[in-house]
């Protein structure tokens, strides 16, 4: 069997995050109504581990998004990031395309914190909407 990588990232709100990062990736966020109303109705959820979002179902505590890389899985946790990532994700664009790509995520919520170039390319350190830091290069 060929492993599968999955990231796993912490948030205050998963849904608000997972729809950044789908929005940033260009990838889909997960519909798991299917998979909840089936859980649901087996009583392995209660309607207070579940929230409605539209038409769809959802966990309370996790959301996910999906594409050609990676699976960006979102968990729920109580405390608020307090410091610098041991692990971040590096979107690579290529030189020519970096700014307009740091400008469109910084409309999608992220903020920009420091640009260097001390490693090679000129390389954007953001925070996304929950504080974890990424590198856009």
């Amino acid at each position: 069997m060929t492993p599968t990588l999955q990231i796993a990232l912490d948030a205050a709100d998963p849904h608000a995050l997972a729809r950044f990062w789908a929005a940033a990736l260009g990838y889909r966020v997960e519909d798991h109504t299917e998979i909840v109303t089936g859980l649901l109705a087996a009583g392995h959820l209660t309607e207070e581990e579940v929230l409605t979002d539209g038409d769809r179902r959802a966990f309370r505590d996790v959301a996910a998004c999906h594409g050609p890389g990676p699976r960006i899985f979102v968990q729920r946790v109580p405390e608020p990031k307090t410091a610098k990532n041991r692990v971040h994700l590096d979107v690579q664009v290529g030189p020519d395309v970096a700014p307009a790509e740091v400008e469109r995520l910084v409309g999608l919520g992220a903020e920009v914190l420091w640009v260097t170039s001390d490693r090679g390319p000129v390389t954007t350190t953001l925070r996304d909407p929950e504080g974890n830091e990424f590198c856009v290069s």
